[in-house]
């Protein structure tokens, strides 16, 4: 028989008995008992088989046992090997193992020349991190590559181990040397209580990552995070997402988006920043915008009865509501006390009427403001026209709303008030400027000031043409509409106070003892600090 050029023999190397019968294969010789062959570096082991020599081609029945290098085992009841090809098709209790790597079948086609399996009949692998079957799929022992196709079910840790990762897709491939899975297609992941929506994803068993790509979905206990990729470790259950974040807490009825965010789920810490922003809807009618460089979620006394959680926004805050909007530098929003405070140059409108002061306390009743306490360079101011603005300036203010309209407000410390009162005809009639140590204004159905209390007042009565122009407007009024949130997407355009309008730096006075320490540390008179103390006290 003559061979081509370049073409390996199949040798037998042993078999107990050998022979041949027309009957029932005229080209096969039979061989019974300890059948072994050798291809190459293969060596093929099973109880009975009928060998092709002119064709160089070999079937084989029953413990059969494939061995190429020190490496790769592969088992069945019977192989139908072509030598010409280099392909063995095992069928039935499949057994190929691979390293650390087992995969279970009934139908593996395993083509040496390639160095690739493929099962098409169901499939098993398994690994010491986990277990993933699938109608049909392909194993590559050179560079440690599975594919999987077709109904693909991931369970990580693999049985009896109780499993902590479930993926089903259509479409995985599988690293076994970084155990690595690559999810691609539509993909459901159940990820401890996260459940995960995904159509290009990464689960890593060695380090407990998830990497999702495309736009993914993680839901837990009411809460949703989508974003254009989101890595997640389910050990320690902390997220990071990148890009277009949307992050809804349904329980709270609340929202959370930006270009970045990061979450603790056992902490409940969560920071968002690249446009961030908080979204509001507890309300039905209105949904509260707000919008900062950064805005933190701190969560005290997680997963009990006793839970609350504090938000920080830091630098460049703007909040929006159809009833009221905000801007401050800085605020802090504490649910056990359901209190909003503001800080640095704080600013709240609501209708007209427009408030700041060096702090603002804003106190709320299921999301809606009930009243709104300033301290400190008070003020209040109602527009009437581009002219004439009703103002109230003091040293603490305290505004009562309701629904969203102020309704009273009580000033002390301090007291200056400029009030423009109307007569029957609905016509401006003078200006009231009056001081005094307490204050009580009140609203009418109009969203007019209604009436005036004070205990005493000393207080002037200017007629419309005679108001001097110095008495027009106090001292620190400015009227900030160029400031205000006009609509949900201005809480992004920063606009500052203009030059020479901010407020003016309180001095708080000084302990003398402290001051008195601090001179002597400065001049080096350390060993008569105390004898100064004392001589001073």
């Amino acid at each position: 028989m003559a061979w081509a050029e370049g073409e390996s023999r199949i040798f037998l190397l042993h078999s107990d008995k050998l022979f041949h019968d027309t009957h029932i294969d005229a080209k096969a010789q039979i061989l019974v008992g300890n059948v072994q062959f050798r291809h190459d570096d293969v060596l093929m082991w099973c109880d009975s088989a009928m060998y092709y020599q002119e064709s160089n081609s070999l079937n084989a029945f029953g413990n059969v046992r494939m061995n190429q290098g020190d490496t790769l085992i592969l088992n069945g009841d019977v192989l139908y090997y072509d030598g010409q090809s280099k392909l063995a098709r095992v069928r039935d209790n499949v057994v190929l193992v691979h390293g650390k790597t087992t995969l279970y079948t009934d139908s593996l086609d395993y083509d040496r020349l390639y160095n690739v399996g493929y099962f098409f009949e169901g499939g098993r692998l398994l690994t010491e991190e986990n277990e993933m079957t699938s109608d049909w799929g392909e194993y590559r022992p050179e560079t440690k590559l599975a594919i999987f196709n077709y109904n693909v079910h991931l369970v990580s840790p693999p049985p009896p181990q109780k499993s902590r990762t479930v993926l089903l897709t259509d479409t995985l491939y599988y690293y076994t040397t970084t155990s690595l899975a690559n999810a691609r297609g539509p993909s459901t992941i159940d990820d401890g209580g996260c459940h995960i929506y995904t159509e290009m994803g990464y689960v890593s068993s060695t380090n407990n990552d998830l990497i999702l790509l495309d736009r993914s979905e993680m839901s837990n206990n009411g809460k949703k995070i989508i974003g254009d990729s989101i890595v997640w470790n389910s050990v320690d259950s902390i997220g990071e997402v990148f890009g277009d974040v949307v992050f809804t807490d349904l329980i709270n009825k609340n929202c959370m988006t930006g270009n970045y965010c990061y979450y603790n789920e056992k902490t409940g810490y969560s920071l968002s920043t690249d446009s961030a922003c908080i979204k509001d809807f507890s309300q039905g009618r209105d949904t509260m915008y707000m919008h900062a460089d950064s805005i933190k979620m701190y969560t005290f006394y997680n997963n009990t009865d006793s839970s609350y959680r504090t938000m920080h926004a830091y630098n460049h805050v703007r909040m929006y509501r159809e009833d009221i909007q905000g801007v401050c530098d800085s605020l802090v929003y504490l649910t056990n006390d359901s209190v909003m405070i503001l800080y640095k140059d704080p600013i709240i409108w609501t209708g007209v009427q427009q408030l700041l002061g060096e702090e603002i306390q804003a106190f709320m009743n299921d999301s809606t403001i009930d009243s709104v306490y300033v301290l400190r360079q008070t003020l209040s101011c109602e527009r009437i026209d581009s002219l004439h603005y009703n103002q109230i300036s003091g040293h603490e203010m305290h505004s009562y709303l309701e629904n969203g309209d102020l309704k009273m407000t009580h000033v002390t410390g301090n007291v200056i008030v400029n009030y423009f009162p109307f007569d029957e005809d609905s016509l401006m009639v003078a200006m009231n400027h009056i001081e005094s140590t307490e204050m009580k204004m009140y609203m009418g159905e109009n969203k007019r000031m209604r009436k005036i209390w004070m205990p005493s007042a000393n207080g002037t009565f200017y007629p419309i043409p005679m108001i001097p122009s110095n008495m027009r407007f106090l001292e620190n009024f400015h009227w900030f509409d160029y400031i205000r949130p006009q609509n949900p997407l201005d809480i992004f355009v920063w606009r500052g106070k203009k030059k020479g309008t901010e407020l003016k730096q309180s001095v708080q006075r000084k302990v003398p003892m402290q001051e008195l320490n601090k001179k002597l540390k400065n001049n080096g008179d350390v060993q008569n600090a105390r004898t100064a103390q004392i001589q001073t006290s």
